[in-house]
């Protein structure tokens, strides 16, 4: 069984093209969130999957920043509503740092790709029009206008209007592109009204307008060469974009449909996600908790048209746990439940790697979660931590930090700045503790007194690891007729002054052990 990239990667192998071109694009509206950068990340694996078996393939990403804006999107204030129905690509930056509104926006996302190790060719959709890529096609479109408009008839309830023509001129006089019609053309002129009251005509060679969406997707694919393309779910409904630019691309521009991947999309905390209501998350935003790894994973652990959530807060632990799961099946750290998921993880971990093939030093996340809230920054100290727990893979245990390659150091910092991140802008205070320099005013019972006290002599007779460690409260805490929340809550009472914290055993096995004994004895 293959992966569903390498599946599609299959599927087109049968196609008679010197080099395949997987396509994707994204509308400059705001922020480009991992909603609706999908296209990107799937169309670079599709890619890389076809050049492993030795096809030419290249991923091409088209800025389609020749579009109008329709709403203004967050964080922007109210003043850019001057500028609805404007293309992105003549709005000026919305904080002076940039030379344009698409490259404010753009830019970000252009930078984490390169971290996900993505190289694309980048299209610009207004310069394609403003350097001439269009106009042989503007010109047939005009021509074959008929044509077009019984094959969008098809579909509409509603037929077009008879002098309906497939271009939109931006206005001269508002700036629009989509509050204009054009309703004649004489050679490379197009007559025009707006909703503005200006009626006025445009060259089609100044790059001043666009071809309608559905018929500039289609000429786009010919131009660019596209023998593949995902894309959301919107566009791939019977009837829809893809549907109507197929048969555009085949009857009017004589070039084949490229081959389809559409795509559920990722809704965040089972919202879905807005640019213009501040409601998304970015790849950058997603580097800053995670490796780029993750991303890929969680793209594609489950097929594209399966509905998939994200939530940064306390469920993104679990998903990282899962993420680590794969990662230790997939170098023989792990056994799998069967062979069936072993081999099934191992699929997902190969098209999710980055870097590959060596084992990454990536201590669980969940862990690194608690030990950096004991040891911070300090390596040294978080490395032994990380040994005392079992938390390194076996080839590790017996190094010293100083032993560590620099990639090696990198990857622990990169775990580093991910957890700690993670704890400021997402955990929940229940998950956040801080070690109290001095023992809190506590109120404990005697079976709780005692259970501190015997636990004291347990960890101060030698070294036990978290499972005998655990194994061993229980027997203390059953002896004294404590249930074992009354038991733990002692713990973390004296420690750091709450009645919950993390895994006991592992907790007071990070700790230093002088400190930790005279602790629960009450003595500091």
């Amino acid at each position: 069984m293959k992966h569903w990239i390498e599946r599609i990667a299959d599927e087109l192998k049968d196609r008679d093209v010197d080099e395949h071109v997987v396509a994707s694009g994204t509308s400059i509206s705001g922020s480009i969130h991992i909603g609706n950068s999908c296209d990107v990340f799937i169309a670079s694996s599709i890619s890389k999957s076809l050049e492993k078996d030795g096809f030419r393939s290249r991923t091409v990403w088209i800025a389609d920043d020749h579009d109008p804006l329709r709403k203004v999107p967050y964080p922007l204030p109210e003043s850019y509503e001057k500028y609805l129905g404007v293309p992105y690509s003549m709005i000026p930056c919305p904080e002076g740092c940039c030379e344009s509104f698409v490259e404010h926006f753009q830019r970000p996302f252009l930078d984490a790709l390169e971290r996900f190790r993505i190289r694309v060719e980048h299209h610009s959709g207004a310069l394609m029009y403003t350097e001439g890529a269009y106009n042989d096609y503007i010109r047939t479109s005009l021509r074959r206008a008929g044509e077009i408009r019984e094959i969008f008839n098809r579909f509409r309830e509603r037929p077009l209007r008879d002098d309906w023509l497939p271009y939109n001129p931006i206005c001269e006089r508002c700036g629009r592109v989509n509050t204009t019609e054009a309703y004649d053309f004489s050679g490379d002129t197009v007559r025009y009204r707006c909703e503005c009251g200006f009626d006025g005509e445009m060259d089609i060679k100044s790059g001043l307008g666009k071809l309608t969406w559905r018929v500039e997707w289609a000429a786009r694919w010919k131009i660019l060469g596209v023998t593949c393309e995902p894309f959301g779910k919107d566009h791939a409904a019977s009837g829809g974009s893809y549907d109507v630019s197929s048969i555009i691309s085949e009857e009017i521009f004589d070039y084949p449909a490229p081959y389809p991947v559409p795509y559920e999309w990722i809704t965040l905390r089972g919202e879905a996600m807005s640019k213009s209501r501040g409601v998304f998350f970015t790849p950058g935003q997603w580097l800053e908790i995670g490796p780029p790894e993750s991303l890929n994973y969680f793209i594609f652990r489950s097929k594209p048209m399966k509905h998939k959530d994200f939530n940064p807060d306390m469920p993104f632990l679990d998903l990282m746990d899962q993420f680590d799961r794969t990662e230790r099946i997939y170098y023989g750290m792990e056994e799998a439940a069967s062979e069936k998921e072993e081999q099934k993880l191992k699929r997902i971990y190969r098209v999710s790697m980055i870097d590959g093939p060596d084992l990454p030093l990536r201590p669980s996340y969940r862990f690194m979660t608690v030990a950096y809230q004991i040891a911070g920054e300090d390596l040294e100290r978080l490395y032994g931590i990380l040994k005392r727990n079992s938390q390194l893979p076996d080839e590790f245990m017996d190094r010293e930090i100083e032993d560590l390659t620099d990639k090696q150091l990198t990857q622990l910092r990169e775990r580093v700045e991910n957890v700690k991140n993670w704890l400021k802008l997402y955990a929940p205070d229940f998950v956040k503790f801080h070690v109290q320099d001095e023992l809190p005013q506590v109120e404990l019972s005697e079976p709780q007194r005692k259970f501190l006290e015997e636990l004291a002599c347990v960890l101060e007779s030698g070294n036990m690891s978290p499972e005998e460690l655990h194994d061993e409260m229980y027997s203390i805490l059953r002896k004294h007729g404590l249930k074992p929340q009354k038991a733990f809550q002692a713990i973390y009472k004296v420690l750091i002054g709450k009645k919950m914290g993390p895994r006991a055993a592992s907790f007071l096995l990070s700790l230093e052990r002088d400190f930790v004994v005279k602790r629960l004895r009450l003595k500091a």
